[in-house]
């Protein structure tokens, strides 16, 4: 009988769909994981290209983590992008410098949750403690914070870079847990204050219920894509084929998802009204960033 998948085995190298020996019998989270990954190069590339138009071209109107949102796109662009030269690598040269380059590319996109926090941060002290927001303002700041999450992201691509992901799994649920216990206190915190300000009026004003509606939507993809990572620090009570070839690679697709759902939902209902927590401008239903 034809056998295809020997047949492609001596043609291209292991098969695209799996990258060890042990899943030949669980293809399927490998499946799940290229098709987000072309999903993003489709989808997710051209979006966050948008976002980044769409910030660049706003003057006088842009909200203040615009500038935590500007350096999310720019990093889930480049992840997106690193699409065509994974599957070249993974299907037909088995470059070590060019898996190096792969590495490096997980790790920018594991510690960009980080972006997301800055972002949540931003949102909750303009809300929670608007006095205190009103004095940090100043796009040096947070021009400043940026730089400092983008050198801790570096060093963090760098070390999975060299040191491979197992190595630092540890510090990659650390990161991730952290960041998912931050952006879901800051998020409640928010929808509590817009929810006690109605107090015992009939109905909330307009702009209130938008930013609670973008708040409740916030909150719900954040934890639909950071929650997975929680499996991450309990590898030692799973089998080693469980662990990689149904567990993690499981994970990294439902995080890498949010490359294209953030900026898609950004550019699709972006839309500036007199916006109540952003001041000047605010998103309909922006994405997981919009807090």
């Amino acid at each position: 009988m034809f056998n295809t998948t020997a047949n492609f085995s001596d043609a291209f190298g292991l098969p695209l769909w799996y990258q060890y020996q042990m899943c030949a019998s669980a293809p399927y989270g490998f499946v799940f994981y290229y098709g987000v990954k072309v999903f993003n190069l489709a989808v997710g590339a051209p979006c966050n290209g948008l976002v980044i138009w769409q910030i660049a071209a706003k003057k006088g109107d842009a909200c203040t983590s615009d500038a935590f949102i500007l350096n999310l796109a720019v990093l889930d662009a480049f992840f997106c992008l690193m699409v065509p030269a994974e599957l070249l690598n993974t299907l037909l040269l088995d470059d070590g410098r060019i898996w190096y380059l792969q590495r490096f590319s997980y790790g920018v996109k594991d510690a960009g949750v980080l972006f997301l926090v800055c972002v949540c941060v931003d949102r909750h002290m303009a809300v929670v403690h608007p006095v205190l927001f009103a004095r940090v303002r100043s796009n040096k700041f947070r021009m400043g914070v940026s730089a400092g999450v983008w050198a801790a992201i570096a060093a963090y691509a760098l070390a999975k870079c060299v040191l491979g992901s197992m190595r630092v799994n540890g510090v990659f649920s650390g990161v991730v847990l952290f960041a998912l216990a931050v952006m879901v206190l800051c998020n409640a915190s928010v929808v509590w204050v817009l929810r006690r300000s109605v107090g015992g009026k009939e109905a909330m004003h307009p702009a209130k219920k938008k930013a609670l509606k973008m708040v409740l939507v916030a909150l719900a993809i954040i934890v639909v894509n950071y929650l997975p990572p929680v499996l991450m620090p309990f590898a030692p009570y799973y089998t080693r084929m469980e662990f990689r070839c149904q567990i993690r690679i499981s994970v990294y697709s439902i995080m890498d998802l949010s490359c294209s759902v953030e900026p898609l939902l950004y550019v699709t209902k972006t839309e500036c009204v007199g916006g109540w927590c952003c001041r000047r401008c605010v998103a309909r239903t922006p994405p997981p960033v919009e807090v």
